[in-house]
């Protein structure tokens, strides 16, 4: 991280622990456990886009490109007096970040209010953007070709860089939010859904407790949660 120029040697009163998360590809992600930050810092509101209010923009699109920024975060540049706050202990030294780390409360926040403002009067009517996730769709390839290019000029103004290795251009099916989405409309992801399909038929008095306890469970949701 020092020869990417995202940290440097610190002399901060403020202090975190180095957490290591392991990645679905078996990789190491680098955290910081930043709860004793947290807890004293002002919480930033700004909202996330709704799952519902996302999937509805979908509707009618049939061809998609999904971008991913390159490590999102760390294009977001932390203000001088903040820097000190982020401070972690490591076997070589105190360290602080130059950019925003993952861990702090309001990244995320923060994030999404950056790509609101570079996507401003785009998003929800050719694109959408969930943090670091971007996605394009149109009704036909010609359109697609001028969203995406709108898309990609407000990107690259904003001097945003995109990680190439995660990004799907004019694609007919896409995987968002848990839900795969094509011109045909919208459903589970099949590997969320596997369980309950191959779900085994009750064999004896135990097995049926086990659906009578869940369906109780069901009666308790909201009417428009049990449709599903």
């Amino acid at each position: 991280m020092l020869k990417e120029d995202v940290i440097k040697s610190s002399e901060s009163s403020w202090s975190s622990p180095v957490v290591l998360v392991k990645k679905e590809n078996s990789e190491w992600r680098f955290c910081v456990d930043y709860r004793r930050l947290n807890k004293v810092t002002k919480k930033d509101v700004y909202p996330l886009p709704r799952i519902d209010d996302a999937l509805g923009c979908l509707a009618g699109a049939r061809i998609f490109s999904m971008m991913d920024l390159k490590s999102g975060y760390w294009q977001v540049e932390l203000d001088d007096k903040d820097k000190e706050k982020t401070a972690f202990v490591t076997p070589d030294g105190l360290f602080e970040f130059k950019v925003m780390p993952f861990g702090l409360c309001n990244a995320p926040a923060t994030f999404e209010r950056m790509m609101d403002s570079v996507l401003r009067g785009l998003k929800w009517n050719i694109c959408l953007c969930y943090l670091n996730d971007i996605i394009v769709f149109a009704p036909n390839f010609q359109e697609h070709q001028v969203r995406l290019r709108k898309v990609l000029t407000c990107l690259q103004e904003a001097g945003l860089s995109l990680n190439s290795s995660k990004c799907c251009f004019g694609i007919k099916k896409l995987l968002i939010l848990g839900h795969l989405v094509d011109e045909h409309g919208i459903y589970p992801d099949p590997e969320k859904v596997a369980a309950v399909e191959k779900f085994p038929i009750p064999q004896n008095i135990a097995d049926v407790r086990i659906i009578t306890v869940s369906s109780k469970i069901l009666q308790t949701l909201p009417d428009h949660c049990r449709n599903y």
